[in-house]
C-alpha cells in the first residue's frame, strides 16, 4: 500500500514538472581581464555586469577573472572560447588593426566619453566593415583620455627627447615616438612600473590616469603636458561568439541590449572620471610642465603628417578614412554628456 502510494505521488511530480516553466541555471560570463583589480575591472566590469543581469532577470551574470593571458593575446582567448569576454588595446596586435588609429591621432579636444562615443559611432557606421575583429562580437569601443609624457628625470622641451628610451603601447603612440625620434620600449602596461623603476626606459607615454592606477608618480616623477595629448588609446569590449551561442534567443538578445553606445559612454565616462583624480595627483605628488608654444608648433606639424599617413592606411583597408575621421571630431566636439 505504501510503496503504491509513493509511485502515485512519484507519477504527480513528474506531470507537474512537465508543464512547469523550464528551469535554467545561472550563466556565468567568464571575463578575462589584463590589468590588476583597479580602475576598469572596479567600474566598467561590474557596471556591465549590472546591466546583463537586469537584462535577464538574472539568469546571466559575469565573473571577472585575471592572468588568463598577455595583453597581445586577449583577442585569441576570446576567439577559441578560453574566456567569454574581455577588453584589448588595438596597438597590442599592430598589422592587425589600422582603423582604430582614426581615434587614437592627436589633437582631439575630447574627454575620454566623448571620444569613446565617437568612436562607436565611427565604427559602427564606417570601422567595422574592414573585418579587423573577425572571430568576435564588438561590444563597445572605447578610448582613454589624451597621452602625455612621464619621465624619469626633467628633460628640457621636446628636442631634449631625442634618443630617449619611451615605453609606447602601440599604434599612434609608436608613430609619435618615432617621428620624435624617441627610442621605443613595446611592453604591456602591467610591466610599465618594472620597466621604468630598472632604468630600462627613460619614460613613458600613457593617460594621467595610470599614475594612480599603476603608480606611475613614483617611477617617472616628471609629468610633461601636450595639450590635446600626444595620443589616445584605443580599445575594445569583445564578447566570444561562442558564449554568446550558448545562451538562449531571448538571452542573447538581452545581452546584446547592454552593448552598444551606451556601453562605450558608461566605459568613457570611467575613464575621464580616472583621469580627473589622476591629473589631481599629478599636481600634488609631481612636477607639472606644459610644452612651449613653440614645442606645441612644432608638434603640430609632426602630428598634421602622422595624420595624412593614418588616413592614407586606412583607405588601404577599403574605409572612407576622411568621412570617418570627420565623424569622429565632429561628434566629440558636439557630444553632450
Amino acid at each position: 500500500m505504501k510503496s503504491k502510494f509513493l509511485a502515485t505521488i512519484a507519477t504527480v511530480a513528474l506531470t507537474i514538472s512537465a508543464f512547469a516553466p523550464e528551469a535554467r541555471s545561472e550563466e556565468v560570463m567568464r571575463i578575462s581581464s589584463w590589468l590588476p583589480p583597479s580602475h576598469v575591472n572596479t567600474e566598467i566590469f561590474p557596471t556591465w555586469i549590472e546591466w546583463i543581469e537586469e537584462a535577464t532577470d538574472g539568469r546571466v551574470t559575469g565573473k571577472i577573472e585575471y592572468d588568463l593571458a598577455s595583453p597581445p593575446d586577449q583577442i585569441d582567448i576570446v576567439t577559441d572560447g578560453a574566456a567569454d569576454a574581455s577588453w584589448i588595446f588595438h596597438g597590442y596586435n599592430p598589422g592587425r588593426f589600422v582603423t582604430t588609429k582614426l581615434i587614437e591621432l592627436p589633437g582631439l579636444l575630447a574627454d575620454a566619453e566623448a571620444s569613446s562615443v565617437a568612436h562607436q559611432r565611427a565604427y559602427e557606421t564606417y570601422l567595422k566593415d574592414a573585418g579587423e575583429h573577425e572571430g568576435v562580437v564588438v561590444a563597445a569601443m572605447m578610448t582613454h583620455g589624451p597621452g602625455q609624457l612621464y619621465m624619469r628625470t626633467a628633460r628640457d622641451g621636446l628636442a631634449a627627447l631625442d634618443g630617449a628610451k619611451i615605453r609606447i603601447g602601440g599604434g599612434v603612440s609608436a608613430d609619435v615616438a618615432e617621428a620624435l625620434g624617441m627610442v621605443g620600449v613595446q611592453v604591456p602596461a602591467p610591466q610599465v612600473y618594472e620597466t621604468l623603476s630598472g632604468g630600462v626606459a627613460d619614460g613613458v607615454m600613457m593617460p594621467i590616469d595610470t599614475n594612480k592606477a599603476l603608480r606611475l608618480y613614483e617611477v617617472a616623477p616628471e609629468t610633461y603636458i601636450m595639450p590635446g595629448g600626444f595620443y589616445r588609446g584605443s580599445f575594445a569590449l569583445i564578447l566570444s561568439e561562442a558564449f554568446l551561442a550558448r545562451l538562449s534567443d531571448e538571452d542573447r538578445e538581452a545581452v546584446l541590449s547592454t552593448t552598444g553606445e551606451r556601453l562605450a559612454a558608461m566605459a568613457g565616462a570611467a575613464w575621464a572620471k580616472a583621469d580627473i583624480a589622476g591629473l589631481e595627483l599629478v599636481e600634488e605628488v609631481t612636477s607639472m610642465h606644459t610644452f612651449s608654444d613653440e614645442d606645441q608648433q612644432t608638434f603640430a606639424g609632426i602630428s598634421a603628417g602622422i595624420r595624412q599617413e593614418t588616413i592614407d592606411a586606412v583607405a588601404d583597408r577599403g574605409v572612407d578614412a576622411a568621412a570617418a575621421l570627420e565623424m569622429i571630431e565632429e561628434t566629440a566636439r558636439a557630444y553632450v554628456q
